[in-house]
């Protein structure tokens, strides 16, 4: 009997729905800022991302989860499970879409921090 694995699927919002005072509010907390920042370095759909645990935070995991859910809900981020790992990337071509040159003007000015 073949087996299947079941995929977990975590809700975020279509591109449509993403909104820029979510995105902002989202992208205002320092902690959040970090993990975009460190998010920017990986390609989105092809294979790149980083677990939650690869991006180092001063923070407990408990809070570490609460900004990820956070950028989730806010679109600036898709997470995905790849076996028992959540794999986060930027959502760059929605943001991109939605609000172009803010992504970009959010890595370059974290960058200069």
């Amino acid at each position: 009997m073949p087996t299947t694995s079941a995929v977990r699927e975590l809700p975020h919002p279509e591109r449509s729905e993403i909104r820029l005072e979510h995105v902002l509010h989202a992208l205002a907390d320092p902690v959040r800022l970090r993990i975009v920042n460190a998010l920017g370095g990986y390609g989105e759909g092809d294979g790149g991302g980083a677990t939650c645990s690869q991006v180092e935070l001063p923070v407990s995991a408990s809070t570490a989860t609460h900004h990820f859910r956070v950028l989730r809900e806010a679109g600036v981020i898709n997470q995905c499970y790849r076996g028992t790992a959540k794999i986060n990337c930027l959502r760059r071509a929605d943001l991109d879409a939605r609000f172009p040159g803010l992504l970009d003007a959010v890595l370059n000015a974290a960058a200069h921090m």
